[in-house]
């Protein structure tokens, strides 16, 4: 059982919520507990592009660097908002790394999915709103250049701040 507070579900400690996807990143894989947390059934999302669960509070520019870090072979972190076929949503701390083929050339993305500190999600709210800001008035390049500014005021990289905030619940 799922636990809920209004139209969120709570990702329980020690889920873990997989999914694979092609290089166009249309889901040809997911376990249990993807399907349990979105609501959909396995043949509802097979061949399905992954951002049928994206929530319309995330930002463009979040998978813009999502793309570009995976795409060159890169780990990629993040806090993403997922939507539920019920119109629900789920909050998780997320891992896509590239799976490789035995030439060392990317074949597929995997994505591991976890309970995110509730501490990251109140600090990542507000720039999330921040960068859709942006993007409204300049697209997905200026919510990359809310991103960036905003690393830049910190004086850390990406993963960095992202592992940081995270680090309340490993």
């Amino acid at each position: 059982m799922i636990e809920t507070r209004g139209d969120e579900l709570l990702v329980a400690d020690g889920t873990l919520i997989t999914s694979k996807t092609d290089l166009h990143g249309n889901i040809i894989y997911c376990n249990e507990d993807f399907l349990a947390y979105s609501g959909y059934s396995e043949e509802e999302l097979f061949m399905r592009p992954h951002n049928i669960i994206r929530h319309p509070d995330m930002p463009r520019a979040a998978f813009k660097l999502l793309w570009d870090t995976i795409q060159q072979g890169k780990e990629f972190f993040a806090f993403v908002k997922n939507l539920t076929r019920d119109k629900k949503f789920y909050w998780v701390f997320t891992n896509v790394t590239p799976s490789y083929d035995a030439k060392r050339e990317i074949i597929s993305y995997y994505s591991v999915r976890r309970k995110p500190a509730r501490s990251a999600i109140n600090t990542i709210v507000p720039l999330y709103q921040a960068m859709l800001e942006a993007e409204k008035k300049g697209g997905i390049q200026a919510g990359v250049e809310t991103l960036s500014e905003t690393l830049k005021k910190i004086g850390k990289p990406y993963n960095q701040v992202i592992y940081e905030l995270q680090e309340e619940i490993l």
